[in-house]
C-alpha cells in the first residue's frame, strides 16, 4: 500500500472512531528535522459549545499549544503532519488500536486489540490541572493570592495563572538539566516573590529536589517581608537579599532567572549569569529603552512602518531581544524566544531561554553570529548593545 493509502486508512479509522463515539486518543510522534521544536501532538475529542471537536495539543520543547478543529479538518491535518513533519502515530479507540510507523521509506499500518475500553469524558470545562495548587499554601495567602481557606481571590486569578505558567515552563527546563546534589537558583529582581516562593515549593515538595534559592530585590521592605514569609513557611533553602541586579554576584548559580527586570537590568542579569557559567538562563524582559534611544537609522524598506511610534516601539523590542539571543549564543548558549502567556493577562509576555551547551560554538558559527550582529547594528544605526558592552568587560 502507498504512503497516501496508509495515511488515508489511518484518517478513515480516526473519523470512524469519532462517528462511533469510540475515539480515546491519537498521538503523533517521532518528529523529523522539519518539525523544529515541536516534539509530538496529542489529539482527543471534546465538546465545545455542544459541538464535537478534536483538540490538538502541540507539545513544543518549552510550551504546549492547544487548538481545536472540526473532525474532517483535523483528519486532513493529521495526514499533513505525518507527510511533512512526523514518522509515527498511534490511534487508540475502544474498538481497537491502529499503529502507523515509517519503515524503509514507507508507512506501515498495524491493528491491535483495544488498549483502552472506556471512552473519555468530552467536557471542555474540566478544571485545569495546575502544577501549583492553592490549597494549604500559607505563602500564597501571605502574598495576597488566596484567602485563608486557599481559595484564589478573584482579582488574583491572572497572577495565579501566570505563576503556574512560569512553573510549567521552568519544570520542563529544569528537568532537562544534569542532576545536581543541590540546585542553586538566583531570582534577580524577585519583587514580591510570587514566582520565587512557588518555584521553591514546587522543586522541594513536588519534585523532591534539594534546592537553594536566592531572591535578589532592591527594595528593603520587600526583602524583609519575603524573608518573614519564607521563615513562617519553613522554607529553609529560600532567602531574600537586598541589592541591585548589577551588584549581585551570581557565582555558583546553576539557574538564573530575571522576570520583568526593567530595560538594561535584564542585560545585567544575563551578563551575570553568563559570567557565572549558569546552566540555564530564563528572562522575561521589560522595557527596551536603551536600543530605542540608540536606533538612529531606519533600514531600507521599513520606513513605512517606523514612521509610526507603536511599530517603532515594537521593532526596538524585537531588535533588543534578538540581539540578546545572538550574544548569548556567542557565549555558548542555545536560545529560544517565545510568548509564554497571552497578552490578555500581561503585555510583558516574551521570554528568552538560554541553555548552556557542552561545547563552545565553532569558529564558523561565531563568524556568522558576529556578522549578523554587525549588520543589525549597521541597519539600525546602533553603536553598541548594553549586553555586548557588559560581556566585553
Amino acid at each position: 500500500m502507498s504512503n497516501t493509502g496508509t495515511l488515508t486508512e489511518l484518517t478513515n479509522a480516526l473519523l470512524d472512531a469519532v462517528a462511533a463515539g469510540a475515539l480515546v486518543k491519537l498521538t503523533i510522534a517521532k518528529p523529523t528535522p522539519t518539525a523544529g521544536d515541536l516534539k509530538s501532538i496529542d489529539i482527543r475529542p471534546i465538546m465545545v459549545k455542544r459541538e464535537l471537536k478534536l483538540s490538538f495539543t502541540y507539545h513544543h520543547q518549552t510550551r504546549d499549544v492547544v487548538k481545536n478543529y472540526p473532525p474532517h479538518e483535523a483528519a486532513a491535518l493529521v495526514s499533513a503532519q505525518l507527510q511533512e513533519h512526523f514518522r509515527a502515530a498511534k490511534l487508540q479507540t475502544t474498538q481497537g488500536d491502529v499503529q502507523v510507523s515509517h519503515v524503509g521509506g514507507q508507512y506501515q499500518l498495524k491493528r491491535h486489540a483495544a488498549s483502552v475500553t472506556t471512552a473519555p469524558e468530552l467536557s471542555h470545562d474540566r478544571a485545569k490541572q495546575r502544577l501549583v495548587t492553592s490549597e494549604n499554601k500559607a505563602y500564597l495567602h501571605a502574598l495576597g493570592i488566596t484567602d485563608a481557606k486557599g481559595a484564589v481571590y478573584k482579582n488574583a486569578q491572572d497572577k495565579f495563572r501566570q505563576i503556574n505558567k512560569y512553573i510549567e515552563i521552568l519544570d520542563g527546563l529544569i528537568k532537562e538539566l544534569p542532576p545536581h546534589d543541590c540546585l542553586r537558583i538566583v531570582d534577580m529582581g524577585a519583587g514580591k516573590g510570587y514566582l520565587t516562593f512557588a518555584l521553591y515549593d514546587y522543586l522541594t515538595h513536588t519534585l523532591k529536589l534539594k534546592a537553594e534559592l536566592v531572591g535578589v530585590e532592591f527594595r528593603r521592605e520587600l526583602v524583609a517581608q519575603c524573608n518573614d514569609i519564607a521563615q513562617a513557611s519553613q522554607f529553609k533553602g529560600l532567602r531574600f537579599v537586598e541589592g541591585s541586579i548589577a551588584d549581585y554576584d551570581c557565582a555558583g548559580a546553576d539557574v538564573v532567572i530575571a522576570l520583568h527586570a526593567c530595560d538594561t537590568a535584564t542585560d545585567d542579569a544575563i551578563a551575570k549569569a553568563v559570567k557565572a557559567d549558569a546552566a540555564l538562563i530564563v528572562v522575561a524582559p521589560c522595557c527596551h529603552k536603551q536600543i530605542r534611544r540608540a536606533m538612529t537609522r531606519t533600514p531600507d524598506g521599513l520606513a513605512f512602518l517606523m514612521k509610526h511610534g507603536t511599530y517603532t516601539e515594537r521593532m526596538s523590542e524585537m531588535v533588543t531581544d534578538g540581539m540578546r539571543a545572538q550574544l548569548m549564543e556567542l557565549s555558548g548558549y542555545r536560545t529560544k524566544l517565545f510568548e509564554f502567556i497571552s497578552d490578555a493577562h500581561t503585555p510583558k509576555n516574551v521570554m528568552i531561554v538560554a541553555t548552556k551547551l557542552a561545547t563552545a560554538p565553532k569558529e564558523k558559527e561565531v563568524v556568522a553570529l558576529r556578522a549578523t550582529l554587525a549588520k543589525a547594528k549597521a541597519d539600525f544605526g546602533i553603536e553598541m548593545h548594553q549586553l555586548e558592552r557588559l560581556l566585553a568587560q
